[in-house]
């Protein structure tokens, strides 16, 4: 019997939350951003996440925000749904962000607690919805307290569920229960934004992930949920095990996935370039151990 997930996952299942290539000067790459993000697409990337935490939203603008949105739909066209960060810790900024990146192009906003200032429930529901009444786009909320410093509550999340705009969660809250609680009573699509519980998330009615690993690996990832969705567990759980050892050195070893992304993309010739500060690359040490890992994991004898 095949198992399906989330039925129609609202962007769908395997999206990459695709890093921002720069120039080695530091310049906004759109030519590296297409060519990387034809790349994902063609390797498995149902959709691309563009200027999330990954993508340095922090240290780009607001017009190199939109015009990587216009790019990368030029060089993606309708192979892949676009959702673009819009979130920051203004109520107002974001609800521009979000306005923008619909003229730009996008396909749906991904909109995260708003950060440093640590609204109570009541003022971040507010807030969610106040930027999903502000343009036509579905919205996908993002959960992720280590960087924020505010949880949404489950409770908040079976309020926000009601909003017709508000469709999805990225999920980094590291509470299974929580995620599985709102997964059971709302028809919200969660995504896995922590790349170690792309499969365990899946299994319990989860609509896929929202990965940064995705940009080095994409097919592997993605053979992770075919498996599942082909009735394999076994296969499906090996296959996230033999990823398991790159997703710990880029995201959980000290380092932004950021700087471990772009780390090894440009060890590899692909579209990166430098990260912006208050970032630094990564030293050789940390780049040949990302190698090695990558080298393992894609090498004949772990297809």
């Amino acid at each position: 019997m095949t198992y399906a997930a989330s039925p129609n996952p609202p962007f769908g299942r395997a999206l990459c939350a695709m890093v921002t290539p720069f120039t080695a000067s530091g310049a906004l790459d759109l030519d590296g951003a297409q060519r990387l993000a034809a790349r994902l697409v063609e390797r498995g990337c149902d959709g691309l996440v563009l200027s999330g935490t990954t993508g340095e939203s922090p240290t780009t603008s607001d017009t190199e925000k939109a015009e990587l949105v216009a790019a990368v739909r030029e060089a993606v066209g309708d192979r892949a749904s676009l959702v673009a960060g819009v979130g920051t810790f203004d109520t107002g900024h974001t609800v521009e962000l979000a306005r923008s990146a619909e003229k730009a192009g996008a396909d749906g906003v991904l909109v995260v607690s708003p950060y440093y200032s640590l609204p109570p429930q009541d003022a971040l529901e507010a807030h969610f919805r106040e930027v999903a009444d502000a343009s036509g786009l579905p919205v996908m909320l993002y959960d992720i307290p280590g960087r924020t410093g505010t949880r949404i509550e489950p409770e908040t999340l079976l309020r926000l569920a009601g909003h017709p705009r508000i469709v999805a969660v990225k999920d980094c809250s590291y509470d299974f229960l929580g995620a599985q609680k709102v997964i059971g009573r709302t028809g919200l699509a969660y995504y896995a934004g922590c790349d170690e519980h792309n499969l365990a998330l899946y299994a319990v009615g989860g609509a896929g992930y929202v990965s940064t690993v995705a940009n080095v690996v994409p097919d592997r990832l993605r053979a992770v949920l075919d498996a599942f969705e082909a009735g394999d567990t076994p296969v499906s759980a090996r296959l996230q095990q033999r990823a398991t050892p790159l997703i710990e050195l880029m995201m959980a070893a000290g380092l932004p996935g950021a700087v471990t992304a772009k780390a090894l993309l440009g060890a590899l010739g692909l579209p990166a370039g430098p990260v912006r500060a208050p970032l630094r690359p990564a030293d050789r040490e940390t780049v040949d151990g990302l190698l090695a890992a990558y080298e393992s994991l894609t090498s004949p004898t772990a297809a």
